[in-house]
């Protein structure tokens, strides 16, 4: 008999940054490590990580990261990871694998665990062993994690959905996800991020109709925006363009590298002679397929759009096509790109999020799994609290017994002993690790501050220059301002700013003294300064005094 925690440092109450740990006994499975992108309410911010102190603390115990398959919010973050804990095992399907790596190369990682699974391949861990079942995702080689303990089966799903037509690597393996069922489950962890949608997914989730209608309807020019590794969605786009006079442009080398890859190891079937180069950029038959690298969603559209790219700027005769329907988080960010296109003059098509949906388990998909499961205990993971609890809903209906749903929210323990719910109220420390372009690590909440300072208020500069012998003002105070007032409109308080400076930096000079105490000089500066900005304009800019000598 066992002692088991199941908790998550990242995935509940959200969407992406995906990490859930399971503890047997000693024996630490981390079953993916994913990122989130910012949803621009953190200034600067690139991406959200997992704090995984936690894994840090125990890292000799851990027995591997179990990754699901190839996307951003299920394995972004193991560069940041693996810059912390470089010896940590990392498990995952060949594809997987070679994503991450890619990942890895431009952090300039080098030396690294990775140990490539097959599907329906057991991986023992002493009395605890691991079997990956092959499920449908919009990347081949996605799976999902049956973790066999003594007290039963535990089994991640990742993300899913049933589709009876997807083959090959996209194939789910209902017969053997039926056998783990029939053994015993004693926990199943289940996305829910779209456990509120009525019915199956599929076949919403294909969208082949929709992209032949657009090329036959657009004469001119197509940018086509895709999201990240969603290879389905490129087969797609590549199948119905194979059946046109049209050629594929791909924008950006990580795309290039990922599509020339992925046809290179047969998981994209395509006419090489379709893809064009930048010569076809300005043809009207061209299809301009671009992507986003580790960047927000539609970034690259975005800096298309503000005509910051050096290849291709969107004419009047362009369709700009975004080719995945939108999601809770981005919709905002995708409304104003429909609006900016609308005032270039160019023609935007996007999908409708209540006709297509992604590749994403919904309400039937979700019952279909818990009947093949039938496990003891289910807990809902991945998606926004109301996905959540509309998937424990779901489990409910099936006759799963209220007590034993588990509803938990990031770092609250699921704590099973001998098979059995002893409620615990254990709590694991958890918080976001925010990572501001390559640097390691969190950026933290006072350089968040400063910019939110900075972007609402402006800057103050106060210099100031002293004799090195006497100590008295030789030269200034001086005023520079940023973003904060008005300068030719705003004489009179520069020069009450001016003598308010010069009065508090000689209240704090001894000329008899030969040492000055400049950090005392820059808090008094910044106090006085700071009450006369909020009693003159009402605002508090951030205020930077430099005091030199010569």
């Amino acid at each position: 008999m066992s002692k088991i925690k199941i908790f998550s440092l990242g995935g509940l109450n959200e969407n992406g940054k995906n990490m859930y740990v399971v503890e047997v006994d000693k024996d630490i499975f981390v079953f993916d490590a994913g990122l989130k992108y910012d949803n621009d309410l953190n200034l600067g911010i690139d991406y959200i990580i997992p704090n995984f102190d936690y894994l840090i603390k125990n890292q000799k115990r851990v027995k591997g990261i179990f990754l699901t398959h190839g996307h951003e919010g299920n394995m972004g973050a193991i560069p940041d990871v693996l810059d912390k804990i470089p010896n940590i095992p990392v498990y995952g399907t060949k594809l997987t694998l070679e994503m991450v790596a890619n990942d890895l190369y431009k952090h300039q990682i080098g030396k690294v665990n990775f140990k490539e699974i097959k599907t329906h391949s057991k991986l023992e861990f002493g009395k605890n062993s691991i079997f990956p079942i092959s499920v449908t995702h919009s990347i081949p080689d996605a799976v999902c994690y049956v973790l066999y303990t003594m007290d039963g089966a535990i089994v991640y799903t990742g993300d899913f959905v049933f589709d009876s037509t997807m083959m090959g690597a996209y194939k789910t393996d209902i017969g053997k996800l039926a056998y783990v069922g029939k053994q015993g489950v004693l926990c199943l962890l289940c996305e829910s991020f779209y456990a509120d949608k009525a019915g199956h997914t599929s076949p919403n989730n294909r969208i082949t109709g929709f992209i032949r209608e657009v090329l036959h309807k657009s004469e001119n020019r197509i940018i086509a925006t895709i999201f990240p590794a969603h290879f389905y969605r490129i087969q797609e786009i590549f199948n119905e363009v194979s059946k046109t006079h049209r050629k594929m442009v791909i924008m950006g080398k990580t795309l290039q590298d990922t599509i020339n890859k992925a046809i290179e190891d047969g998981h994209l079937q395509v006419d090489r002679s379709k893809i064009g180069s930048l010569n076809d950029l300005e043809t009207k038959n061209a299809i301009v397929l671009i992507s986003d690298e580790r960047e927000k969603p539609f970034a690259n559209l975005e800096r298309i759009i503000k005509g910051y790219d050096k290849y291709i700027k969107i004419k009047e005769t362009d369709t700009i096509f975004i080719t995945e329907p939108s999601y809770p988080g981005i919709e905002k960010r995708m409304a104003v790109i429909m609006d900016d296109i609308a005032m270039l003059g160019a023609n935007a098509v996007s999908l409708s999020s209540k006709k297509h949906l992604l590749h994403h388990a919904s309400r039937e998909d979700l019952m279909l799994m818990i009947n093949l499961m039938n496990p003891k205990y289910y807990f809902p993971v991945k998606g926004e609290y109301r996905n959540q609890y509309a998937n424990a809903e779901i489990a409910e209906e099936l006759g799963i017994p209220k007590e034993n749903i588990i509803l938990k929210q990031n770092g609250d323990v699921l704590e099973l002993v001998n098979g059995k719910n002893i409620n615990s109220t254990n709590h694991i420390e958890v918080d976001d690790i925010l990572i501001d372009g390559k640097s390691q690590g969190d950026i933290g909440d006072l350089v968040l501050k400063d910019r939110e300072m900075l972007g609402e208020n402006g800057i103050v500069i106060i210099s100031c220059t002293l004799d090195r012998q006497s100590k008295k003002i030789i030269g200034g105070p001086e005023i520079l301002t940023r973003g904060f007032i008005y300068v030719k409109e705003s004489q009179d308080l520069l020069e009450e700013t001016k003598q308010i400076s010069r009065e508090a930096i000689e209240s704090n000079i001894e000329l008899n003294s030969k040492r000055v105490d400049y950090s005392k000089i820059k808090n008094d500066v910044r106090e006085i300064l700071g009450k006369f900005f909020y009693k003159e304009t009402e605002a508090k800019p951030m205020i930077i005094t430099v005091v030199q000598e010569v």
